[in-house]
């Protein structure tokens, strides 16, 4: 940064706990940490207006891919629907409780409250009011951002047309083009997001809450040395967890196909072999990344990063880093397999002519997942950088 610039505030970066000066950016600037590259600040062209724009577009074609067919499926003169709503009594009326409360909060309840909340804070922001609880609910937004899977599940769906479209005729219906552009209007509220911007904007509606911020952030840059340890431990406890689940994920059928009396069970690895055989090498190949290449990378990063900070090692910080923020952003999407299976179970539900029930393995994958994303999120980067306070 030039010397000429004025810095208006300090902002502390999220993963090497540097404290950086940053001057007032200019629209489609950004601010990357100089230590580890983090972005720290993304300033986008009336960003808050599109937020408010994207966040009510998006709502609106979330309500609208509710109440009509998402897919039907018909084979041999036998139909079935497949609706966003109905499909989570489908689940719950064949005792998948579990893969009902998944798909639920992943693509309904918590884009739901990430939008409500968006524009409940924006809407006064822009006005130059302040939202009651304004912080408390900004918070809250960020900690649900990564559980908001919408984008997944579409991929999810996407994969599952290629799996049966030899096997019946499939529709397309209105909700599912309503939620191709749900998908696509909550894509850009996040992408134009800033965190700080948000917060900073709360901070010149009340000053009181300026210095709040400022105090939180210098608790983070000194973190307790027993507070580190707890992190590390509970890092480890949950890569156990992860790598336990992971056994049974792979080793038992994650589904099951009912065709005329006979059982067809299929494991993750099983599937991928049976779409490369099929000729469906694309589906194939992101399936075997998404359900078995990112959650072994992803344990095996956070293994090495976790054991690294345990050692206080300060070799290659920056690289550990890198591969933090990797194995942090490809977690979600190994999801992909679990939605397959929900939306092919609620679908294909044809009595005793076809139907497909989802296997023990869905459940333990799907704990691998959800493991996994709460190990990346209870690990510290800030503990890569041994001496936060050497760097000029």
């Amino acid at each position: 940064m030039s010397n000429n610039k004025t810095y208006s505030f300090e902002v502390q970066c999220h993963e090497c706990a540097l404290i950086v000066k940053l001057p007032d950016l200019q629209e489609n600037q950004k601010a990357q940490c100089p230590r580890c590259g983090y972005t720290l600040s993304t300033i986008h062209r009336n960003a808050v207006e599109r937020v408010i724009a994207f966040a009510i577009t998006a709502l609106i074609f979330l309500l609208a891919s509710l109440p009509f067919n998402f897919l039907s499926f018909s084979s041999n003169g036998l139909e079935n629907h497949f609706a966003v709503i109905s499909s989570f009594f489908v689940l719950i009326d064949n005792n998948y409780h579990i893969l009902a409360l998944i798909e639920l909060l992943t693509i309904f309840a918590i884009p739901s409250v990430v939008l409500l909340s968006v524009i409940y804070l924006l809407i006064p922001l822009k006005k130059g009011l302040y939202p009651r609880h304004g912080r408390k609910i900004l918070d809250i937004v960020f900690k649900l951002l990564p559980w908001s899977m919408v984008e997944i599940f579409l991929i999810g769906t996407l994969v599952s047309l290629i799996k049966i479209i030899s096997m019946a005729d499939i529709a397309l219906g209105l909700s599912f083009y309503a939620f191709i552009l749900f998908t696509i209007s909550m894509t850009l509220v996040v992408l134009h997001i800033d965190k700080r911007q948000l917060y900073q904007l709360l901070a010149q509606v009340e000053s009181a809450h300026n210095i709040e911020i400022q105090q939180s952030q210098h608790k983070i840059a000194r973190v307790d040395p027993t507070s580190q340890a707890l992190s590390v431990q509970k890092t480890w406890a949950l890569l156990i967890t992860a790598i336990i689940l992971y056994i049974p994920a792979n080793a038992y059928p994650i589904m099951t196909t009912h065709l005329l009396g006979q059982d067809d069970p299929s494991t993750i690895i099983g599937g991928v072999i049976l779409l490369w055989h099929l000729g469906s090498y694309p589906i194939a190949i992101i399936i075997f990344i998404a359900s078995v290449l990112v959650p072994v990378a992803k344990i095996l990063v956070l293994v090495w990063l976790n054991y690294s900070v345990q050692k206080q090692s300060d070799r290659l910080s920056l690289k550990r880093v890198k591969w933090y923020r990797m194995a942090e952003f490809v977690g979600r999407w190994s999801m992909i397999d679990v939605f397959v299976v929900i939306i092919l179970a609620s679908l294909i539900q044809l009595g005793p002519a076809m139907s497909i029930t989802p296997g023990v393995a869905t459940l333990a994958f799907s704990g691998v997942v959800v493991v996994t994303m709460l190990a990346a999120m209870s690990f510290e980067p800030q503990l890569i950088w041994k001496n936060t306070n050497d760097y000029e």
